[in-house]
């Protein structure tokens, strides 16, 4: 999807915050943990090239999702360890070997299966994923887990690191978190040979668990100045957002009362009203559900009003504003701010997704 350059739409990235977030983190857990900085999926809609290169003195590598991703760092220069969290195919570890990338293996069927490709497995690097208790991937079976690593040591395939990921780190009651720590530290104990590199440390679970961190953390929504809780628990010391979504009047109108507004007629005005219009809409994340949210022009809480279009949203305003007024969707609007999770509430979801959701065509701008 192409970038749209030409219209006030636009989502501003402060990499200052970022840096900030990261080094606020790094100051609250053991200074010999090693960091990874989470930028898959575009790195959580902020950009991950950018942010990857502003953030790659601070940390000693990153985290992706796919392949895919791990090549775009690549390919713009970034040639610190990447770690791929999701399942690699067996059929592209060539790829793999190829740019230098580690890989995640869940699974013995997995390592049968890429034992039979024909590739030079002694420059092949993985870490293991063990699943304690998230039910998507990773192995569970202590037997299975140790055949595949011998196979794969036998095969000269470097095992650097063993991980695991928690599912409730960020809720208020720990009793899932302390069976998932304890099957790990179980299954750890249960090796035949435990590789150097041991971390189950997400973003939740280095705020409120950094205790209970191994030898690394996987830095995630917190680089990006959110709470992975989203309100459930009060973040320990302060982050910045890093993101601020602005549009601007595109279009400006008195509509009388009783007039009709967006598709399926769901808003009819009370009353004589000023109604603007903004260019965002579904296609750019800016979901259909927003209808009846807020956004924030001058400081002052305007509401959508109509169904939100595919690329249009209409918001009812206090008096005429001159076209071009900015218009704040998340952010800051003089003494007003509409936070990500804000938005998340409205919507019956999470932040993370809020942000992710923020597709391509919204330009991203760069400043400190």
């Amino acid at each position: 999807m192409i970038s749209s350059l030409h219209r006030p739409t636009v989502a501003k990235i402060d990499l200052e915050a970022i840096t900030a977030n990261i080094e606020a983190v790094k100051a609250h857990i053991p200074a010999d943990k090693k960091t990874y900085a989470v930028v898959k999926a575009n790195a959580y809609g902020h950009g991950a090239v950018e942010v990857a290169k502003r953030v790659v003195d601070l940390v000693a590598g990153f985290c992706v999702s796919n392949v895919d991703e791990a090549l775009e760092l690549r390919q713009h220069g970034i040639t610190k360890e990447i770690l791929i969290l999701g399942v690699v195919m067996p059929e592209e570890l060539d790829l793999v070997i190829a740019n230098d990338l580690t890989i995640a293996v869940a699974s013995l069927d997995w390592v049968h299966a890429a034992l039979k490709e024909t590739i030079a497995f002694k420059k092949l690097h993985v870490h293991i994923k063990v699943d304690s208790g998230m039910g998507r991937i990773g192995f569970r079976n202590l037997d299975e887990t140790n055949q595949a690593m011998r196979l794969l040591r036998d095969a000269g395939v470097e095992i650097d690191g063993i991980f695991t990921h928690f599912a409730t780190a960020d809720e208020a009651d720990d009793g899932k978190f302390n069976q998932q720590l304890a099957f790990f530290k179980d299954f750890l104990a249960g090796l035949e040979q435990v590789p150097a590199l041991v971390h189950a440390s997400n973003s939740a679970t280095s705020l409120w668990h950094s205790q209970t961190i191994f030898n690394a953390v996987r830095l995630g929504i917190v680089c990006y100045g959110l709470n992975p809780s989203g309100t459930e628990l009060a973040l320990p010391y302060p982050l910045k957002p890093a993101l601020q979504l602005e549009s601007a009047l595109v279009h400006v109108k008195k509509l009388e009362a009783g007039q009709d507004v967006g598709y399926g007629a769901t808003y009819t005005s009370q009353e004589e009203q000023i109604i603007g219009t903004l260019p965002i809409g579904y296609a750019d994340g800016w979901t259909r559900d927003m209808q009846g949210f807020s956004v924030l022009v001058e400081g002052q809480l305007c509401p959508i009003v109509g169904r939100v279009s595919m690329d249009q949203i209409t918001i009812r305003l206090p008096k005429a504003y001159p076209l071009g007024t900015p218009v704040v969707l998340i952010g800051n609007s003089g003494a007003a701010s509409i936070s990500a999770t804000d938005v998340a509430s409205y919507r019956g979801t999470i932040n993370y997704e809020v942000l992710c959701l923020l597709s391509d065509r919204i330009p991203r701008q760069y400043g400190e």
